[in-house]
């Protein structure tokens, strides 16, 4: 004969023998998938295991903590860990197993260690950063090359935090009066939803990524627990591979997130985020005051050295025409005297013919003299003429360059009332380049026009 038990016996002689085989509280090892919290605070969770190879639950069950426990478990656990009591934690507590003829199995959760937690977090954290690794893409933010004058700024934030509108604050209330364009894409920034939250955001940055130098992650202070979302792969991944730099100021002081460690640049706060970002300003203006005053040194170097060559030249004539005069004078009166000298012989002759030669030296005297004079005239002329001409042709070649260099000032160029029309920092230099609705920054000599394009008419 079959023996016969009625649902109850049956689950009594369960409560039993398994009161029999754990008359004690036991330590296990299990992930929380579930966690809920009534009104009467008492916290209900379900518990589970995972094959290590495939990722298949291969063991569930239930369990409680009675809110008078609750109470003291969940603040010793997340003060010592820094993470909030919640699903996907590996956990060890210690339990109590229970059999109920009503409802069935439970675990009755009477304690729980915080360090097994803390060594599964690193463990995780380790493989984690392992993986990024190994996949190569760790270091893909930091190799990109940082924007020269980063003014177009996607944030990542909350639009109530305050770590938002103090980085705001910062950016516009600069003291060197740098402007900036930003736009806030709202995320939630604590809790489970926080990594599909910020993904998202960054998926509508890249959509629109020709309009932004870089993309800043912020949020105000908070607790370490608030901040673990941070340490996920998907978003680091994410992070890692986006094409803009990333900076992060998601107030972490003692700990490094993993976001933190893919991301371009990581700062202590937003403020620190602005002041990273006006710095890089900071370091262009420099830089091109730098370049502003190496021009101007050549300019006055080469200035100079044309000015030397020029009174080399006029150094080296004034002693020649000198020479040249100096050896004409010689020459007459070398003439002169040669004259002197026939005429006193042509005297001793006769008297007669003294009156003739005289006369004849005479003419000869005015005729040779008037000739020499006029080759005189004639050489100083064209000497004066030379040098006149060598002289203009420097000066004229010196305007030249000076109009040139004056030419290619940027600054004069635009003193002029010319302008230079950008669009994503390219200039440009066909109407063809520019379509309706397109956003161009439009340069004067005093400043900056953004404008937008609402209707194109081509020549």
């Amino acid at each position: 004969m079959l023996n016969k038990f009625s649902l109850l016996e049956l689950n009594k002689t369960i409560q039993n023998t398994l009161k029999n085989a754990f008359p004690e509280a036991i330590w296990i090892v299990a992930e929380i998938s579930e966690l809920k919290v009534n009104r009467n605070g008492h916290c209900y969770i379900e518990l589970i295991e995972k094959d290590v190879v495939t990722d298949n639950i291969i063991a569930k069950a239930r369990a409680t903590i009675w809110a008078f426990k609750f109470r003291m478990l969940k603040p010793y656990f997340e003060n010592t860990t820094g993470r909030v009591l919640a699903a996907g934690l590996k956990i060890l507590i210690q339990v109590n197993v229970e059999f109920h003829e009503l409802y069935g199995f439970s675990l009755n959760v009477i304690d729980i260690d915080p360090n097994y937690t803390l060594g599964d977090l690193v463990k995780k954290k380790r493989e984690i950063i392992a993986k990024l690794e190994s996949d190569g893409i760790i270091d893909m933010n930091k190799e990109l090359n940082f924007p020269l004058v980063p003014q177009r700024i996607a944030i990542i934030s909350s639009d109530t935090a305050a770590g938002y509108q103090d980085f705001v604050d910062q950016i516009q209330q600069n003291n060197y009066g740098y402007k900036f364009y930003y736009k806030l894409f709202p995320s939630i920034m604590q809790g489970q939803q926080t990594e599909d939250s910020i993904i998202f955001s960054l998926e509508q940055i890249y959509a629109n990524e020709e309009k932004f130098d870089v993309v800043v992650i912020i949020r105000g202070g908070g607790s370490q627990s608030d901040l673990n979302c941070f340490d996920s792969y998907n978003l680091a991944s994410n992070i890692a591979q986006f094409p803009l730099p990333v900076l992060t100021g998601i107030g972490h002081e003692k700990d490094e997130s993993i976001v933190d460690i893919v991301a371009y640049e990581k700062l202590k706060t937003p403020t620190a985020v602005a002041e990273f970002i006006i710095d890089k300003l900071i370091e262009f203006e420099n830089d091109l005051n730098d370049k502003k005053e190496q021009i101007s040194f050549f300019i006055n170097d080469v200035l100079n050295n044309l000015n030397y060559d020029l009174g080399a030249l006029v150094s080296t004539l004034n002693p020649l025409i000198k020479n040249i005069i100096s050896r004409e004078e010689l020459n007459w009166s070398f003439l002169s005297e040669r004259l002197k000298i026939n005429s006193s012989n042509k005297i001793k002759d006769s008297q007669n013919k003294l009156d003739n030669y005289v006369r004849d030296i005479g003419l000869n005297c005015d005729r040779i003299s008037q000739k020499h004079q006029n080759n005189l005239d004639l050489i100083k002329t064209k000497l004066e003429s030379t040098v006149q001409n060598n002289l203009k042709e420097q000066e004229f070649y010196l305007e030249k360059e000076s109009e040139k260099i004056t030419l290619f000032n940027p600054e004069n160029i635009l003193k002029r009332g010319f302008t230079i029309t950008y669009k994503n920092n390219k200039v440009v230099r066909d109407i063809n380049q520019i379509e309706e609705k397109d956003e161009i920054v439009t340069r004067l000599f005093n400043g900056e026009v953004r404008s937008k394009i609402e209707t194109k008419n081509n020549l």
